[in-house]
């Protein structure tokens, strides 16, 4: 039998399998206002989905039947073929923003659990039936498709996603499948032709046939080093796509390096581990993420690198002979759903702060001490010990200090909420609410500073000029996001602020920690969901301001920035109203999007700038102001503030099928 059509059979589905993931992810991140917990979520089902895989080869393979495999792997492959194209269509965008997890978890399921689940048994299921005709060098093959894995997560932000919109990525993959199916149909031709009735391929014990523990510890430790470095990230970072794949993409070089390059030496790497260990425990508290992204982001994917070859040179290691493959897979397969639905969906029910990334490492230390106790001398276990502890000592010394300024930890599927109260007592006295390491709104407690607008809505703020001398009261405000409900002191007798707010517990802080809402003139109202899917789908009057302020630190919730979503906002704000998009970022350039969306409909916008005020808790902020109002324009203040608005080439209008973050990226420079 010829290994090229395997070895391309297996190619073909692994890198199906991962470039299904983010154009999946990407579907549906808008119905769940743009949390980076939906990517979390999906790397849960992804998991899950690949150890069911791998127990559905296993059962195949244990099949001594000639004929039946091949005749249930084929049915289940026509069966996909019968369900393209894959995806969630809008029939299946929630109706409510209840139960996240659960409706994510069962949306996948329903639309592209069968092709996933086909797709994750190729790579065993092939290599069984590749050691039934005595092929050598199994692993190497598994290598292969972890390096097709790469392949497709490298290629979808720089190639797949610029170039192509969700319905022609969905189009590609479709007929790429359909090869895949034609090319798996060959190797099952050749695996039958190869196998007669009285074969009976024996399962040999091998040399990891005594080790299932350690296959299972080791794949859950690597799978909740990517998603605790990967929730990090996007809290102190940024949650964008991009920071989503980088992660991943490094544990799955690992996995390359791992199983096929034969460089994992335990002594030399069990150095690089210890080493990353404290490199890792060191920056989680003591760098500046949002002034250091430089040396952020390689100093924690270099620790994952370090720590993820560990697990998986020592999987690789401790492998089971050709006998019991499939064995192996699955007990890989479910560690890593193990440790995925830890990081991903119990940690943030029973944590009150991101603590994920600390009881990883100390995790990974006491794995590390527990399977190489054996194979060291007693002044490297204790070492090891010494170091174990040291590691728990300062993760427990750290998680302290962040509990020691903090009112109040919170935390759900949007992320983790932190209030700080500063300890001076004084006029100077404030609060601040932390998204993450974000800045989400912040309060003097002590009149008179506790009526004055701060952080990014101050007097001379995009939003703060309009609110404040454009428009006469009583006048109807929309705003999408709360933050701590800042933009209410703006408001008069006789006004209305309508707040779009998605995570409950912003809505309570706000009114709970805050003054903003009790003490504003203004009537007030919070609609809790989704801004988009609310002003769809309510019949409010039309708002004389609409501003659009919805990022969770420096995630991007893309779907408020669409052509789709512009003609919404344009239905819901009067001819001379002003649609106002706050557009400060440490990482994307988004003002040439709003300016062509606004062209698009014969709106003129203008980019409006502040200057931090220390004293006044002011923080630099950008607002694109797009209006007809021609007195708006004209207002002298506006153009006091007001900057040019760069064009970028080659900038496609965003819309719901379609946006190119690589595009506006813009790297930020060290302070």
């Amino acid at each position: 039998m010829s290994i090229a059509v395997y070895a391309f059979a297996i190619f073909l589905s692994a890198f199906l399998l991962f470039a299904m993931e983010p154009v999946t992810a990407k579907k549906i991140l808008p119905w769940f206002g743009g949390s980076a917990a939906v990517w979390s979520t999906c790397l849960v089902f992804y998991q899950t989905t690949l150890l069911a895989g791998y127990v559905y080869a296993q059962t195949l393979s244990r099949v001594r039947n000639r004929v039946l495999p091949f005749l249930v792997h084929g049915a289940v492959l026509a069966l996909c073929l019968a369900l393209l194209p894959i995806g969630p269509g809008p029939r299946w965008s929630p109706q409510s923003a209840e139960h996240p997890v659960l409706l994510i978890l069962t949306l996948l399921t329903a639309t592209i659990g069968l092709p996933f689940l086909a797709l994750s048994a190729t790579n065993p299921l092939l290599q069984h039936w590749l050691a039934r005709g005595g092929h050598g060098a199994l692993y190497r093959l598994f290598a292969l498709s972890n390096f097709a894995s790469l392949a497709a997560l490298v290629l979808y932000p720089f190639v797949i996603e610029p170039w192509l919109g969700t319905r022609g990525q969905t189009k590609w993959w479709s007929v790429l499948f359909v090869c895949f199916v034609a090319l798996c149909g060959c190797a099952c031709w050749l695996s039958y032709q190869s196998t007669r009735d009285d074969t009976s391929f024996e399962m040999l014990p091998g040399r990891g046939a005594s080790r299932p523990f350690a296959w299972f510890a080791l794949a859950a430790c690597g799978s909740m080093l990517l998603l605790s470095v990967t929730n990090h990230l996007d809290e102190n970072v940024a949650a964008v796509p991009l920071l989503w794949v980088l992660p991943l993409s490094v544990y799955l070089l690992t996995f390359v390096f791992g199983f096929g390059s034969g460089i994992y030496r335990p002594s030399l790497w069990l150095r690089f581990l210890a080493f990353a260990l404290g490199i890792l425990g060191y920056s989680a508290y003591s760098i500046n993420a949002i002034e250091a992204i430089q040396v952020t982001v390689p100093v924690f994917l270099a620790g994952l690198f370090l720590c993820c070859m560990f697990c998986h040179g020592e999987l690789y290691r401790r492998r089971p002979d050709k006998g019991d493959l499939t064995t192996f897979y699955v007990m890989i397969a479910a560690g890593g759903a193990a440790g995925s639905m830890f990081i991903g969906l119990i940690a943030p029910e029973i944590f009150s702060a991101v603590y994920e990334l600390p009881l990883t490492l100390v995790f990974t230390a006491v794995l590390a001490l527990v399977l190489t106790w054996n194979s060291g001398e007693w002044p490297m276990r204790l070492l090891w010990v010494g170091a174990t502890a040291s590691m728990a000592a300062v993760c427990v010394a750290n998680v302290r200090a962040y509990h020691e300024d903090a009112i109040t930890l919170r935390r759900s599927f949007y992320g983790s909420l932190r209030v700080v109260q500063s300890p001076h007592a004084g006029p100077q006295q404030h609060r601040t609410l932390y998204h993450g390491t974000i800045q989400h709104g912040a309060q003097f407690l002590l009149p008179p500073g506790r009526s004055r607008p701060t952080t990014y809505y101050g007097p001379d703020s995009g939003i703060g000029i309009v609110l404040r001398e454009c428009y006469d009261s009583p006048k109807r405000v929309g705003m999408v996001g709360l933050g701590v409900g800042t933009t209410a002191a703006y408001g008069r007798a006789g006004d209305t602020f309508r707040f779009y707010e998605i995570n409950h517990q912003v809505i309570e802080i706000a009114k709970s920690l805050f003054f903003y809402l009790r003490e504003t003139r203004a009537a007030v109202e919070i609609a809790e969901d989704d801004a988009r899917i609310s002003l769809a789908r309510e019949t409010v009057p039309p708002f004389d301001v609409l501003a659009l302020d919805a990022f969770s630190g420096d995630a991007i919730p893309v779907h408020l920035l669409t052509r789709e979503a512009f003609a919404l906002y344009v239905t819901r704000v009067r001819p001379n109203g002003v649609i106002a998009f706050h557009v400060s970022n440490n990482y994307l350039d988004l003002a040439p999007v709003v300016a062509q969306l606004a062209e698009e409909r014969a709106y003129q916008a203008v980019l409006v700038h502040n200057h931090a005020n220390d004293d006044e808790f002011i923080l630099p902020a950008d607002w694109v102001i797009v209006t007809r109002n021609r007195a708006v324009l004209e207002n002298s203040a506006i153009q006091l503030h007001s900057r040019p608005i760069a064009r970028r080439t080659g900038l496609r209008p965003w819309s719901d099928d379609y946006n190119n973050l690589i595009q506006v990226f813009r790297t930020p420079q060290l302070k």
